[in-house]
């Protein structure tokens, strides 16, 4: 089983919804998902968005990175600009990739779908190419 871990700034939309596709799309691949400066909640939205595609998991938390720097992963992909320029080095070498996407925080429901959209055709395949 491969690892990933998706960070970006506040691990409430974008990481989240990141996290719950691979989960759910990626056989072979196991993701977790972090922030740089962790929110410390899931926008409504995102959650919803995830329940009525049917992958959300009440283990699914915004969580600081301290709390997963110290796992093993195969790869950690910044999928926001902000989380890209302030990656930390890991204690552990591991490869990383940028995706960015647009943060649908604040926005309607509408942006959260398009996000996932996203996600799903362009990153999903990347880390697939990437991993597998």
């Amino acid at each position: 089983m491969k690892k990933v871990l998706i960070l970006c700034t506040g691990n409430s939309c974008r990481s989240i919804i990141a996290e719950a596709l691979i989960n759910a799309e990626l056989d072979g691949i196991e993701a977790e998902s972090s922030g740089i400066k962790a929110s410390g909640k899931i926008n409504p939205h995102a959650k919803k968005l995830l329940e009525t595609e049917g992958i959300w998991k009440d283990s699914y938390h915004s969580k600081t990175l301290g709390t997963v720097i110290d796992h093993d992963y195969d790869l950690v992909v910044t999928v926001c600009d902000h989380a890209h320029e302030t990656c930390p080095i890991f204690p552990k070498s591991v490869s990383k990739m940028h995706v960015s996407f647009e943060d649908p925080d604040g926005k309607g429901y509408e942006a959260f779908e398009e996000t996932l959209k996203e996600i799903r055709e362009i990153l999903l395949p990347k880390i697939t190419k990437e991993l597998l």
